[in-house]
C-alpha cells in the first residue's frame, strides 16, 4: 500500500490555511518523550511533585506538543517536503494529559526557488486545545517541491 501524496508548491497560495487532525495526549506520549528526549523534570513525569506546582498537575513537554502539531502538518506536504530549515515556538498554555489538540497552519510567504524544483513556505501554526485556546503558536520555513 503506498502512500497519499501531500501539498506540493504549485497547490499552495499566499493565506491559505491548512488543518491537521486532532491527537489527544496521553501519558503515553509523555513517558516516551521523556525518553527519547532525555527531559525528565518532575514538572512532565512525577505527579506528586507537579501537584504542587502552578500547574497543580502534570503537563505535557512544550516540544512534546509541537511534535504532535508537526506531524499532521508534514503530512500535508507528504512526498514533496524537501526540507524544514526553520522553526520557531512560544508556548502560551500548558498541554495535559487528556487534552486533545490540533494544528492550524497559514501560509504566510512562499518564495519561488528552482534549485528546489519548488520553493520556500513560511507557515505560521497554532495549536489549539479542545476549548478552542491557542496554548501553542509556532513559525516554520519549509522547502516543497512541485
Amino acid at each position: 500500500m503506498g502512500y497519499r501524496v501531500g501539498l506540493g508548491y504549485s497547490d499552495l497560495e499566499e493565506g491559505m490555511t491548512i488543518e491537521g487532525t486532532s491527537i489527544t495526549v496521553t501519558e503515553s506520549h509523555i513517558v516516551l518523550f521523556a525518553g527519547l528526549s532525555g527531559d525528565y523534570n518532575p514538572l512532565h513525569v512525577d505527579e506528586e511533585y507537579a501537584r504542587k506546582t502552578i500547574f497543580g498537575s502534570r503537563i505535557a513537554h512544550g516540544l512534546l506538543v509541537m511534535s504532535l502539531a508537526s506531524g499532521p502538518l508534514g503530512m500535508a506536504f507528504a512526498g514533496k517536503a524537501v526540507a524544514l530549515v526553520e522553526f520557531k515556538a512560544r508556548f502560551l498554555k500548558p498541554a495535559r494529559i487528556g487534552d486533545t489538540i490540533k494544528p492550524i497552519a497559514k501560509i504566510a510567504e512562499l518564495k519561488d526557488d528552482e534549485k528546489f524544483n519548488g520553493g520556500r513556505v513560511k507557515l505560521l501554526i497554532s495549536v489549539v486545545n479542545q476549548r478552542g485556546e491557542v496554548i501553542a503558536r509556532g513559525e516554520a520555513i519549509l522547502i516543497v517541491s512541485k
